[in-house]
């Protein structure tokens, strides 16, 4: 009885031994799958789109290309630098200056040989020459450059009517357009990229004075001073910019847009400088954590942190709190909004904001000024003084201190300089509008001292001394 038990037993285990070897061999590996029989799956609702490049959609960029790559030069800058001390001077004498060339790219904005190019690509020259893409070189006039935006115009002389390039009203331009950026990369002439605007109205500086386009087509150092242009070949903007901590393109690259470049060059052909419209407020962007400390909703717009006296937004009613919501029926979701828009306004251009206050809205007009204010150093924000202040502090000039330096504040206040003192004399020089401060300061060595007469708000004569 045991032997049978026995073979029973070693029976049944081989043929456990031979099913386990046959599903090892033969049958294929099934992964274990844990599921819930009340779990559904989600309907994601998809369309089939074949390949865009194989569609008659696809987008063609020769058109554009074609209209845009002859208009698009090489700049060479030429400066004279005596570089570095050296060890070597020390013993055979400081070296002569020798010249040092930069390179970029400009663009050809009509057929008398107007150039619009970066104001960092022409800085500090002793030479500008241009070179068009049939090899032609042309020695380049200045004729004149605006730090702020960065825009420059040139000039060059030649034979024939030149091939140009026309502007468009970046306005309108789109987030996700496809543009072409057009420029001389490396001294790579000629060289053209694609890619879509990314972003727009972008501030680079954090002072919310900036508003680029941004965009990714392929942007390194040589394109600064470029074309960008849209897939019909007009001007969108000026490259100008990367963002990049090798020196080259890593993906982002930024623009001045076409409708600030072409106001800052009609300025400069009419005017000679750029003729800035000026709002008249201070404020911010608004976010959550400012909206929690002024217990507001809104959390997108630009918020009204003080009026300037006597500007256009005080003469149109503006009031600390007034949160600026549209300019000219285009949305205001930051400061870069609004700076971008004005940036392209002159002074007497009447701007339409809508304004959220106290919950409502209200649409309001405003004059734009000439900037009459100055931030200077130290003291802060001052003004051209009206006849009216002179005669009430007795003076015969000087200009009006409006906003104290938020850093000295407290230095000024202990002394009893206020808003509304009037600032008579810088480094004993007499001031009588706020571009003679200007050239005081600008004219003036870091290392100089700063010498301050003002009438305080009892009339007084006080003097400080800086160093």
């Amino acid at each position: 009885m045991k032997k049978i038990i026995t073979l029973v037993i070693v029976s049944a285990l081989g043929g456990i031994f031979t099913l386990g070897a046959y599903k090892l061999m033969f049958e294929e590996e099934k992964p274990i799958i844990a599921s819930s029989p009340e779990t559904q799956a989600t309907f994601l609702p998809t369309r089939n789109v074949g390949n865009l490049m194989y569609s008659n959609e696809a987008p063609d960029f020769t058109a554009a290309a074609e209209n845009t790559v002859n208009a698009v030069v090489h700049v060479k800058n030429v400066t004279m630098s005596s570089g570095e001390t050296s060890f070597q001077d020390f013993f055979y004498g400081r070296r002569s200056p020798h010249p040092q060339v930069g390179t970029g790219s400009g663009v050809i904005i009509n057929a008398d040989g107007y150039i619009i190019t970066n104001n960092h690509v022409i800085k500090n020259a002793q030479e500008l020459s241009v070179t068009l893409n049939n090899n032609k070189t042309y020695n380049a006039e200045l004729i004149g450059a605006d730090a702020k935006t960065d825009i420059a115009l040139l000039k060059i002389e030649a034979d024939t009517e030149l091939p140009f390039v026309t502007f468009s009203d970046s306005d309108n331009a789109k987030i996700g357009e496809w543009v072409l950026a057009v420029g001389n990369p490396f001294n790579l002439t000629s060289t053209v990229t694609a890619g879509i605007i990314s972003a727009k109205s972008r501030d680079l500086s954090g002072a919310s004075t900036q508003s680029f386009i941004q965009t990714d087509a392929a942007v390194n150092p040589g394109n600064s001073g470029g074309a960008l242009v849209n897939t019909n070949g007009e001007l969108v903007g000026i490259n100008t910019a990367i963002s990049s901590q090798t020196g080259s393109y890593i993906g982002y690259s930024f623009a001045v847009p076409s409708n600030i470049a072409k106001k800052v060059i009609e300025d400069i052909m009419e005017y000679g400088n750029v003729q800035n419209g000026i709002l008249g407020i201070q404020g911010g962007d608004l976010n959550s954590d400012l909206a929690e400390q002024l217990e507001i909703d809104e959390t997108e717009g630009v918020y009204v942190g003080s009026v300037v006296e006597g500007s256009g937004a005080d003469k149109a009613g503006l009031q600390k709190g007034d949160i600026i919501k549209e300019i000219d029926n285009k949305e205001v979701s930051k400061f870069s909004d609004l700076t971008g828009h004005l940036n392209a306004k002159r002074p007497n251009d009447i701007v339409r904001l809508k304004l959220s206050r106290d919950g409502e809205l209200k649409t309001v007009s405003v004059t734009l000024a000439k900037n009459d204010t100055y931030v200077m150093p130290l003291v802060g924000r001052v003004k051209n003084t009206s006849q009216a202040d002179l005669k009430k502090f007795k003076a015969k000039n000087g200009v009006k201190i409006t906003q104290l330096n938020d850093e000295y504040a407290g230095y000024w206040e202990k002394n009893g300089v206020v808003k509304g003192c009037i600032i008579t004399a810088i480094n004993d020089e007499p001031v009588y509008s706020i571009d003679d401060v200007k050239n005081l300061i600008k004219n003036r060595s870091s290392y100089d001292a700063l010498r301050i007469e003002l009438i305080n708000i009892d009339g007084e004569i006080e003097r400080y001394n800086f160093r």
